[in-house]
């Protein structure tokens, strides 16, 4: 994995993706709860040209010249990809080097920013979140800053959403005694006035940002996967890949930015035919750089 481009990983909604970082190391203007990555470094609401847009070209260029298959490419990484101000010529470049769908996945926050969906609307692909229902669970779920409102935000999903000419894919993501209890009704109210091809419906099953936030019970995203004609993602198993020959090393490159669970770390190295697995699983132990949180191996920050 590059600087900037890493991959390709699994994704419950894509295949395999080739990721595409723009942004700086947890540069957000959420600190959601449930982060995968741990919590925000640095809660921002302001575009900045992070990395010049001719260097992720450069290394996406080295990256096609590996002929490595992968199925779309996801503008996302480690921070918020909307605060990157090169994005609308990140993703014409990109355009000009491949034919797989350029996907962008946003928290949705900057909807309402002309500049934004301007850049977004040549995206094949847009992948927003809806967390939450309301300000209250806004502040509790997401944590944005304090002059970004759940209404205006709302707003810009739904105004996007009805000019947006590409595919959109909602997500919700569902915690247990936080939106897990009469909220359907509240999603189902907001869904209605939002234009989507379809929505995911996901469950905290990566480290979470903070400890307390827990995964709900299988029969409430039963249910709201009826009640909201959502597809549930929560279950579906991944499986992971690196063009690193040593085995720890491509462990370590892709938990940098995706944490994997102890038997998807099994996997990866009995379909790489790794002959010292438990080796590796001691010295992924052992290491103080790494994380075993909740089953699953993370980089720590």
């Amino acid at each position: 994995m590059g600087k900037y481009v890493f991959g390709p990983i699994p994704s419950r909604r894509l295949g395999r993706s080739l990721g595409v970082s723009p942004v700086i190391d947890k540069v957000c203007n959420y600190s959601c709860i449930y982060c995968q990555l741990g919590r925000t470094n640095k809660l921002s609401n302001l575009k900045e040209m992070f990395y010049p847009v001719d260097a992720i070209i450069r290394e996406f260029k080295a990256f096609l010249e590996r002929n490595i298959g992968y199925d779309v490419v996801s503008i996302c990484g480690e921070g918020e990809p909307t605060l990157y101000l090169g994005l609308k010529d990140l993703i014409s470049k990109l355009k000009q080097l491949t034919h797989k769908p350029i996907v962008i996945i946003t928290n949705g926050a900057l909807l309402d920013d002309e500049e934004v969906k301007g850049a977004l609307y040549e995206a094949d692909i847009v992948m927003p979140s809806l967390d939450a229902y309301d300000e209250a669970s806004f502040r509790t779920i997401n944590r944005p800053r304090k002059d970004i409102k759940f209404a205006n935000v709302y707003n810009g999903l739904k105004t996007f959403s009805k000019h947006y000419k590409g595919t959109l894919f909602l997500e919700i993501m569902f915690i247990k005694d936080i939106n897990d209890d009469d909220a359907l009704n509240k999603y189902s109210q907001l869904l209605k006035d939002i234009s989507y091809d379809k929505l995911y419906l996901n469950t905290p099953i990566r480290p979470p940002a903070e400890s307390f936030v827990e995964v709900p019970s299988d029969e409430f995203i039963y249910k709201a996967a009826n009640k909201l004609k959502g597809q549930p993602i929560n279950k579906n198993c991944l499986k992971f890949y690196s063009n690193i020959k040593d085995d720890y090393a491509a462990i370590v490159s892709i938990i940098k930015r995706h944490p994997m669970t102890y038997h998807e770390v099994m996997d990866f190295l009995k379909e790489r035919k790794c002959n010292n697995i438990d080796r590796v699983i001691t010295r992924l132990n052992n290491d103080e750089k790494i994380d075993l949180i909740k089953n699953n191996y993370r980089l720590k920050k």
